[in-house]
Order: structure tokens, then sequence, then C-alpha cells
């Protein structure tokens, strides 16, 4: 079924809106994917705050005309599911962990920061840890040296109070 005109513009502005707050883009084709196999892909995508979307491509060509995702116009042709995604790498994890285990989920490429990725380059995106990972390596990082200081000064401290504890019996025994 074919889309009037102003459902052609009402798609167009929902999938610019969608590009102009996400940093990532991934587009995989879906041929040959099971309806409950797409549900589980759609329903991990929404849980992890990616938008994933079908659409005809040159919809999407035109609702990313200007925008940093301009650079993957070309890679825009078959039956593609595109992951517009805030976060930088969840759209890239949700659709590469489900490409690991579903042969049929090909990844085309993508777009992040304004340059477009090859399937390698959306594989790595998605291998980077989450913010989270990232803060507490960070913070251990940043805590390290401390709890390296405070070990040393107990060692020295227990040293320090083992050899008063030694040197105390002997003054006894002389006096």
């Amino acid at each position: 079924m074919s889309l009037n005109r102003s459902e052609k513009e009402a798609v167009i502005s929902d999938v610019t809106g969608l590009a102009a707050k996400a940093q990532t883009l991934v587009m995989a084709e879906y041929r040959g994917i099971t309806v409950a196999d797409m549900t589980k892909l759609r329903s991990t995508a929404r849980s992890n705050g990616v938008s994933l979307s079908v659409l005809k491509n040159t919809l999407a060509r035109r609702a990313v005309a200007g925008s940093g995702f301009e650079v993957v116009s070309d890679l825009m042709t078959g039956p593609l599911i595109y992951g517009f995604s805030e976060d930088a790498v969840a759209a890239a994890r949700v659709v590469a962990d489900f490409a690991k285990t579903n042969a049929k989920l090909v990844i085309r490429g993508g777009a992040y920061g304004g340059k477009a990725l090859d399937v390698n380059g959306v594989k790595q995106l998605a291998s980077i840890p989450s913010k989270e990972v990232l803060l507490a390596q960070l913070l251990g990082l940043m805590q390290s040296p401390i709890s390296r200081t405070a070990r040393v000064l107990a060692a020295l401290a227990e040293q320090r109070g083992a050899g008063a504890a030694e040197a105390a019996p002997a003054e006894a025994v002389a006096a």
C-alpha cells in the first residue's frame, strides 16, 4: 500500500526529528527474518532507547538530507531497517548483538558523528562498553592510587607497631 503525499510528509518529519536527536544511525537488511524475531528485535531496541523503523529508502534519504547521516545515503538500497539512538553505541550494540544470533539480519553500515561506518565500524562501535561501565572503570582508575597509598601507609604503620612491640619486651627484661 502506497502512502499519499501528506503521509509521506509525516513520515519524513518524524524521521527528521529522530535524526536531529540521534547520535548514531545503523542500517541492516532484514530480508527473511520472521515476524517473531523482528518483534524480539524491536522489543530489545525499545528497552535500550533505540528507535527502529522500516522505511522506504527514498523517504529515508529525504529525511536525513542536511543532517550528519546524509553521508550514508548511497547505502540506502534494498529492504532496510533503520536504527536511530541518542546513545552513541546503543543502536550499534542492539543490531550487532541480534545479528550474532540471527544470520538473516545483515548489517549494511551506519553513521556516527557525521562519518560513514562500514560493517566493521558498526561492530567496533558496538563493542565499546556502555557509559556506566566506562564511568566505573574511570572511577576505579581514580581510586587506585589512593587505595595503594592507603595500603602502603597501613603496612608502614603495622611494621612500626610490630617493631615497637618487639622493643618493649626487651626493655622490660633489662629493667
